[in-house]
């Protein structure tokens, strides 16, 4: 198919839903659903079928899911900064456990009653919340204190103020100052470990460029997680050619348009969010026996965003570029993890990245998407162990037993 003749299928599917009953709604409910789907990785076509078989059941096992599902109940000492600007900056600490407290005796990781005062800090991804570290919370908490917030515009943390006082454009480097505003709160001294996913990894890069002081005295390891370091702008999320030329052309004026008709287009897309959970799940997951309730958590993490975030931080992906703060992170141990199957951030960028850090440890998970610390967290979580060891943030030579799983084969417990 040819680019034009694609782009004519496009057209004709949409002002189809639009000549139909209800028509505007469903129409933007398609685009908006479909421009959160791309924000979270999902650059792709509607799978047509699901729009008229078995709705009703699905939205039923939605229902189920949510209730059933336990990921993203976490929940620790909530805490707010101030970025430069104004905006409200939410984060949660999990402190580790008093020698000889009073709480229930867990099970230690790392074989070790007092963990170094380190304190790890978790970024997350565009579209989603610190709520995706679940898996990784869990295993490491009362073992070694971790801080974990919501970028501006996201989760628990306030819109972001310069977008919507004064209309100033989303930035990574913006980002890379929020993570300063929160350590300043958060983590005031100390010796820290950066983790960022996709666009929390970029930000971690941008306080790096930012602030190469604080990398250099205070951060002993760091690890890049399904992220890039730039480039973004030739990333094909899966599509033929023609497909993602025409996403390039037109995407940019569509989120600009659905942005200004945000009430409207987050009613349609509500309505129509049963349709798209194929989608979202090619995008975020590789295997094919992904736990439905942790594919239903990730949905929910995608549709919480609003479709104005969306629209105002898509351009900031296209400006990226920091591969020259990678240099700050040379003398200290990294991680660099991604997926293979991953059609957001390839794995090729997290390649990239490790062609520029030779000490880095690589790890491309096979059968892994874009959320690889959700649908495989033993690997994600026994990797960060190692680099809490090799930091120094934990005995020499301790292990981690096998930590959760995302099959729905798995045996509970």
């Amino acid at each position: 198919m040819s680019e034009s003749s694609a782009e004519a299928v496009v057209a004709a599917a949409v002002a189809s839903a639009a000549a139909a009953p209800g028509g505007w709604r469903r129409a933007t409910g398609l685009a908006g659903a479909a421009i959160g789907v791309i924000a979270a990785g999902a650059a792709a076509g509607v799978a047509i079928e699901r729009m008229t078989v078995g709705r009703g059941m699905r939205r039923k096992a939605r229902l189920a899911l949510d209730s059933a599902g336990p990921y993203g109940a976490l929940r620790g000492t909530p805490g707010r900064a101030v970025a430069d600007d104004g905006t409200e900056l939410y984060y949660e600490v999990d402190d580790v456990e008093p020698e000889g407290g009073s709480a229930p005796r867990r099970r230690r990781l790392f074989g070790r009653k007092a963990p170094l005062p380190v304190t790890v800090v978790f970024s997350h991804g565009y579209c989603l919340s610190q709520d995706s570290w679940h898996f990784q919370r869990a295993a490491l908490r009362g073992v070694v204190r971790t801080v974990h917030w919501d970028q501006r515009s996201h989760g628990r943390s306030g819109r972001g103020a310069a977008q919507i006082r004064d209309r100033m454009p989303v930035t990574i480097d913006q980002l890379g100052q929020d993570l300063k505003a929160v350590i300043d709160a958060a983590v005031p001294e100390g010796p820290i470990v950066l983790v960022g996913h996709s666009m929390g990894g970029m930000t971690v890069m941008a306080l790096a460029a930012r602030y190469p002081e604080l990398i250099r005295d205070r951060v002993v390891a760091t690890a890049f997680v399904g992220t890039s370091s730039g480039r973004l702008g030739e990333v094909n999320f899966g599509l033929p050619v023609a497909g993602v030329n025409a996403v390039r052309r037109i995407l940019p004026g569509v989120l600009s348009a659905l942005g200004r008709q945000a009430e409207l287009v987050e009613k349609g897309r509500r309505a129509t969010a049963d349709l798209f959970t194929g989608i979202i799940k090619r995008y975020s997951f590789a295997s094919r026996d992904i736990d439905p309730a942790v594919a239903r958590f990730a949905e929910r993490m995608i549709e919480g965003t609003p479709i104005d975030v969306v629209a105002e931080f898509y351009p900031a992906f296209t400006d990226h570029d920091k591969t020259e703060a990678l240099a700050c992170f040379r003398d200290m141990p990294v991680l660099v993890l991604a997926g293979v199957d991953d059609l957001v951030t390839p794995s090729e960028h997290s390649e990239a990245i490790a062609d520029l850090l030779p000490d880095a440890e690589l790890v491309l998970v096979p059968d892994a998407g874009h959320l690889v610390m959700l649908e495989h967290p033993e690997v994600v979580t026994d990797r960060l162990a190692d680099l809490l060891t090799r930091a120094g943030a934990v005995p020499a030579g301790a292990t981690v037993g096998g930590y959760g799983s995302t099959s729905s084969t798995a045996p509970s417990g």
